[in-house]
């Protein structure tokens, strides 16, 4: 179901080795240089030396309200980079509709994500509740974007989840990108049907209920519509009940082409997976197997067999 093509992703230079950081050093995660640069195509960005501050340099820290604090140095607050850091992130938030993607450097003060200290004006007491200026500018001027922090994709099912948001969005932009007819729309559900149905069945159903009435002066507003309940139920974390409950339901388009030893194979499969003695891709094989020998259409464009690159292995570990 996916393509040879690099997906577009945006992400914080000093994970990808660049000496960015205050201290002059990097943060490279090797699961992202070392893998995903194998099928991702990033688009590295440092706020900190895009508004030319130096490297090394003298460190800030997030200081005020936790909904909208200022970026102050550590040693000396009369070192305030706040309305440089906003102006960028807005300039530089506009020029990333292509991308698909996004990992920010967590409990940094201009990427991190969630949980950033944040120090009261008096006192060194940090809460843990903010966000990074540009992170939060970002999200805010991208609500559908796929975001995540490189500290949570060490996570097997937080990693899946975002690489899964990932590529489901690069379809639909490549989708969209000369807008969308009714029928492409219908079809992009369709095969869609079982993905979304591992993370939420009652988000399927809203969806469907977006397509009911596909009038021509009204596909703008729906489609709008349709892929902000798809995004948001995808970031919903599958349980392996879920996931269960799918590969039972893709189970029954073989019922009438696979013999008895096989049926039971595809049961102890999904039994033994229920258990947790094996992960998610022992089933998921077993029925691209059987679909390979017995090719049902509907099947075929199922994305939820193969949502992302096999090679990236994020299956054999859920």
């Amino acid at each position: 179901m996916t393509s040879n093509h690099k997906v577009p992703v945006g992400i914080s230079s000093c994970l990808l080795g660049q000496k960015v950081r205050y201290d002059g050093g990097h943060k490279r995660d090797r699961f992202i240089t070392d893998e995903l640069s194998a099928y991702l195509d990033f688009l590295p960005i440092c706020p900190e030396t895009a508004i030319g501050l130096a490297t090394p340099r003298p460190p800030v820290r997030l200081v005020g309200p936790p909904d909208h604090p200022r970026a102050l140095g550590v040693n000396d607050r009369s070192l305030d980079v706040t309305s440089r850091l906003e102006e960028f992130a807005y300039s530089q938030t506009r020029k990333l509709d292509q991308i698909s993607g996004y990992i920010l450097k967590k409990d940094s003060p201009s990427c991190g994500m969630e949980r950033v200290k944040v120090y009261p004006v008096s006192g060194n007491m940090a809460e843990r509740k903010g966000s990074g200026i540009f992170a939060r500018i970002l999200m805010n001027q991208h609500p559908l974007l796929p975001i995540e922090e490189e500290g949570r994709l060490n996570d097997a099912v937080l990693r899946e989840n975002f690489i899964n948001r990932v590529y489901v969005y690069n379809r639909w932009q490549r989708l969209t990108r000369n807008g969308i007819t009714p029928s492409q729309l219908i079809e992009f559900h369709s095969q869609h049907k079982y993905l979304v149905m591992a993370h939420s069945q009652a988000g399927y159903k809203r969806m469907g209920q977006l397509l009911s009435n596909l009038p021509k002066e009204r596909m703008e507003l729906i489609s709008q519509a349709y892929i902000l309940e798809l995004m948001t139920t995808l970031k919903r974390s599958v349980s392996r009940k879920r996931h269960v409950n799918v590969l039972q339901h893709i189970m029954g388009y073989l019922k009438r082409s696979i013999g008895k030893e096989d049926k039971v194979e595809l049961i102890d499969s999904v039994e033994a997976y229920r258990r947790g003695e094996i992960p998610l891709i022992v089933p998921i094989t077993l029925l691209r197997h059987y679909f390979r020998l017995h090719p049902d259409p509907y099947m075929q464009q199922q994305v939820y067999l193969q949502p992302h690159p096999e090679k990236l292995g994020l299956r054999n570990a859920l």
